[in-house]
């Protein structure tokens, strides 16, 4: 009897415990595992860092109870200056350790969104990254051509050309978007780059890494010398053959495999 007891009420014990693991929440939490106080703007802050150190990853939306905070970081002022601290270190790669030669060879890679274009504009409007990713409505968006620039990035851009730099982009955005992008990127202040290489039909069963990776082995092969990378996706700067340096911007809204 005493052995059936037993038996029944750790299963009842486990059961409690899967429906609790279920119906965890950062805010029904007081304490971390270590007794350190836990609210939701460190929590949040933590989710936010560790996307940034490539620790969380494949995530498909932002946690509903850091959906607000991320949002307000998106439009702060210590986005713009995290943002800026990464262009001002591209800078002083670019003038302390760059070897530029002259012959048209040397060159830097930007992505687009989010690196050259804001689609914070977009996002502000689908709750910061709190829903599942609809890249219809987000390629309806794009089509309009309304993203505003990101001004580091633009100045970053324009003292690369000053130099002769030989400037790719190099988009995860499909061919068919190829009018409507070049219009926005002018509009707002980009011209004077080198190629513009978008996603093709033989590239649409490639993840983004593999083909960014392939589209810099051809320019490699072709004898360019990346000297840097800047994108604010992990799979934009990561992969073989890379640059002389890479750089991230930051970037919590969704994540780019």
């Amino acid at each position: 009897m005493a052995r059936n007891l037993g038996f029944f009420l750790a299963i009842i014990g486990l059961f409690l415990g899967l429906v609790s693991a279920s119906n965890w929440n950062i805010l029904n939490q007081k304490k971390g595992k270590y007794g350190l106080q836990i609210t939701l703007k460190n929590y949040c802050e933590s989710w936010r860092m560790n996307v940034e150190l490539h620790n969380i990853r494949d995530f498909e939306v932002v946690p509903e109870e850091c959906v607000q905070f991320i949002g307000k970081y998106m439009t702060s002022t210590q986005y713009k200056v995290d943002s800026e601290r990464t262009i001002d270190e591209c800078t002083v790669h670019m003038y302390t350790c760059c070897d530029f030669k002259k012959g048209g060879k040397d060159a830097w890679i930007f992505d687009i969104d989010d690196t050259l274009l804001s689609t914070v504009p977009y996002y502000k409007k689908n709750d910061f990254g709190g829903r599942k990713l609809n890249s219809t409505s987000l390629e309806e968006w794009m089509s309009q051509g309304k993203a505003p620039a990101l001004e580091h990035s633009l100045r970053l851009f324009n003292e690369l050309k000053g130099l002769g730099i030989q400037i790719i982009l190099v988009s995860s955005r499909r061919e068919c978007l190829r009018s409507a992008t070049i219009d926005n990127l002018v509009d707002v202040g980009y011209h004077g780059w080198t190629s513009l290489i978008l996603r093709g039909e033989d590239d649409e069963k490639k993840n983004n890494q593999k083909f960014k990776a392939d589209v810099r082995k051809k320019f490699i092969n072709n004898g360019y010398r990346i000297w840097g990378i800047l994108g604010d996706q992990w799979s934009s700067i990561e992969g073989l053959p890379s640059a002389k340096r890479t750089f991230k911007l930051p970037n919590p809204l969704y994540y780019v495999a």
